[in-house]
């Protein structure tokens, strides 16, 4: 329900990596994308599906298993969503389509979304970002302009966890910062202040780097 005061609305946002590999560079860079969404004052929430294994989109809701029914539920409660995804011959992993598929209008319309990608090449994830941007307007998601491609990025998370490109990591970070902002105001009465926020907003830097 649409609530008056921007500063006391209470926003989830929950992260949605399209990787089951261990160490992936995906859930790493949705993680830090979350870290931003939480010192914007969200609460965050990271959905894994290497620890929620998920079965092939099926048109029958009775094949789900409990993960399917988790991921739906947990989608559906929050207010603003990362999707994150390594880019594969120029489209989106197939965890994170699957992902998607298994979910539908109900999750997502009116949801704010924000975009992160990693591939291992130096041209970042450009294609597949732009693949996610087109399924999030299908799905009646509002996909806010920042969105974040990480270039080689096995260069870019160091071994103790954290990243070796301060500027990459804040863009990461704006990406939740975003979201969490879009998700406040169009969780509040204010509209006009969110239209005006969101035609104001800096134009898409895709992954150039600083």
């Amino acid at each position: 329900m649409p609530q008056n005061d921007e500063s006391q609305t209470v926003i989830t946002v929950l992260g949605l990596p399209g990787s089951v590999r261990a160490g992936s560079y995906t859930r790493r860079a949705v993680e830090v994308a979350l870290a931003g969404a939480e010192a914007a004052g969200a609460r965050t929430v990271l959905f894994d599906p290497a620890k929620h294994e998920l079965p092939f989109a099926y048109d029958s809701k009775a094949a789900y298993n409990a993960n399917v029914i988790s991921m739906r539920k947990a989608v559906r409660s929050a207010d603003g969503l990362i999707l994150g995804t390594p880019e594969y011959h120029g489209g989106i992993s197939g965890v994170i389509k699957n992902a998607l598929d298994l979910m539908g209008f109900d999750e997502f319309e009116g949801k704010m979304i924000g975009l992160v990608g990693v591939s291992g090449g130096a041209m970042g994830a450009h294609d597949a970002l732009n693949t996610l941007r087109t399924i999030g307007r299908a799905l009646h998601a509002w996909v806010v302009p920042a969105q974040a491609a990480v270039p080689q990025a096995w260069d870019v998370f160091g071994d103790d966890g954290g990243m070796t490109d301060p500027a990459l990591e804040a863009r990461l970070k704006g990406v939740g910062q975003e979201v969490a902002r879009f998700a406040r105001l169009h969780k509040c009465e204010e509209a006009m202040k969110f239209m005006d926020a969101w035609e104001k907003a800096a134009p898409n830097p895709g992954g150039v780097r600083d």
